[in-house]
Formats: C-alpha cells, structure tokens, sequence
C-alpha cells in the first residue's frame, strides 16, 4: 500500500497569523473586481518587499505606487501588519508552486531531494538581482515578536518540514544511510542557499553558484549517496 504523497501546506491561517478577509464575518461576497485589486497591491507590495524588505511597507507608500487611495489600501487590509502578512502569504505561494510542486512530479527518494534543490536554486538564482524574504526577514523580525514573525518562522519551518521529510524517503529508499542525521543534512543544504546570497549578493563573487552545486554534490557523498555524481558543469 502505498503512502500518501507529503503535501507542502500553505502559511498557517489561524487568526494569530492571518487577518480574516474585511467581510468574512458578514458573509459578505468579495467581488471578483476587488480580488483582482488586492492581488494588484499584494504583487506591487512583493515587488517592493524584495528588494527593499517588509519594514520598508506602508499603507501610503502602496497607495502612491498603485496610484490609489489610502482608504483604498487600507480597506483590504485594515493595517500594515495586515499587509505584510498577506505579501508573506504571497511570497510562499510562489515558493509553493516554483519550487515544491514540480518535485513532486518527480520519484521518491534521490531524484525527488535533487529537484527540490535544483528547483531551489533556480529560484535563487532569480531573486539574487531581488531579494528573499526569507531571509531579509529574518534580519527583521529577529527580535521583532509578533503575528508578522510568527508568520515568517510558520512558512520557513513548512518548508524544512518538507525537505527533511525528503531525506527521510531517501532513507528509507536506501538512497542514503538509515543513519544519516536528517537535520544535519537540511541545516547544510539551507547553508548553501544562505552562503549563496551572502557571495553573490553581497561579495559578487565569481563562482558562487558553482561551488553552492558542489556543495550539495559533496554532503550527498560524504553522506554515503551510492548514487551521487560528479558535481554539474
């Protein structure tokens, strides 16, 4: 019998997290007209959020660059924490569908652990001309406790929820040894992702995506992957 595929969750939707829809509590419909609006601001909040970080938000900064009211923004929001929570929300549906989806697709074990972080490095590559909320967040909201880093934390832990849960096919699977520690494993393909940025980004240095791909090469080996490669051109 075979098990039921690991879903990658959305963001944590709970009132502590999430602001409920203006309108919910009524009944109230949302038309499709102010959907289409919100996303607008959303995107052009994601936008702004990426290469300037979630504290640079505000209600009259989005209301300037989406050339709409104050009151305009704030009724789909309510507050600025309200919309930073959204763009969070927005930021990790994208990761949802960029990243995890299409490794799905992909069979257990070892090729299902090499898409997740190919397709994670595709997204990387991207947004080193942007930003990561993830971790520009997470210089934030470090010590800034409250709905909008309980919100940051929730969709990052999701994620590594997902990708240990990949090694531990790989385990299972014989893929890599059932001894392997799982969360060394996780802690030093993020370290990749997080040294990546930092040399490219900030150092601009040659190479960096480079050496982040043998990197990941060279754990799968010290791990004991029977099947690893040499590292990709």
């Amino acid at each position: 019998m075979s098990s039921t595929p690991h879903i990658f969750p959305t963001v944590p939707t709970s009132s502590s997290l999430v602001p409920k829809q203006r309108g919910a509590s009524t009944g109230h419909r949302v038309s499709a007209k102010g959907m289409q609006t919100k996303a607008h601001i959303i995107d052009a909040a994601l936008q702004l959020a990426m290469h300037n970080g979630l504290e640079s938000l505000s209600i009259g900064g989005l209301a300037e660059v989406t050339q709409m009211s104050k009151s305009g923004v704030f009724a789909h929001f309510g507050s600025r924490e309200e919309l930073q929570i959204s763009v969070i929300r927005e930021y990790h549906q994208r990761f949802e569908q960029e990243v995890f989806y299409p490794a799905m697709q992909v069979a257990r074990g070892l090729p299902r652990l090499r898409a997740l972080f190919d397709n994670w490095m595709k997204r990387t590559t991207i947004e080193l001309d942007s930003g990561c909320i993830y971790i520009s967040g997470a210089i934030e909201f470090q010590d800034n406790i409250g709905p909008v880093r309980e919100a940051l934390v929730n969709s990052v832990g999701t994620w590594h929820a997902a990708l240990r849960r990949t090694i531990e096919q790989c385990k299972e699977l014989g893929d890599l040894p059932v001894d392997a520690d799982a969360d060394q494993i996780l802690s030093e393909i993020h370290g990749l992702i997080l040294v990546l940025h930092y040399e490219a980004r900030f150092l601009r240095s040659a190479g960096a995506l480079q050496r982040a791909l043998t990197g990941f090469e060279h754990i799968l080996q010290r791990c004991g992957d029977r099947a690893a490669a040499t590292p990709k051109a």
